[in-house]
């Protein structure tokens, strides 16, 4: 099992910048890819940014630029710069970790940018 919790969430007026960390607990050697989805109002969630051994780190195009992602030698914890804030990145962000059998979900962190 692993226990993963996001935290650095708030408002940030458009163009501002927020850090997200997600701490990883449990059984974390296990774990083979981390990344960073997004949910907003009325909208399925979706993927924002990935990183793994294998592939290295991949995002989604709407973010391409703005945002890094980024973990620890250790995987336990991982983090997400965001730069550039626009107001369509409003959203629940999620911290997800798999093993290759299983996905780990955190309960989510608000982001809310809003002039």
């Amino acid at each position: 099992q692993v226990q993963l919790v996001e935290s650095g969430g708030g408002l940030v007026h458009p163009g501002g910048s927020l850090r997200l960390s997600c701490a990883a607990s449990g059984s974390i050697h296990a774990l083979n890819v981390m990344g960073w989805y997004r949910q907003a109002p009325g909208k399925q969630r979706e993927l924002v940014a990935q990183i793994s051994s294998r592939s290295g780190t991949n995002y989604a195009d709407s973010v391409k630029g703005r945002f890094t992602i980024s973990k620890n030698n250790a995987g336990s914890m991982m983090f997400l710069q965001m730069d550039g804030l626009k107001a369509e990145d409003t959203a629940v962000y999620y911290c997800k970790a798999g093993d290759g059998m299983f996905d780990f979900w955190g309960q989510g962190t608000q982001v809310t940018v809003s002039s």
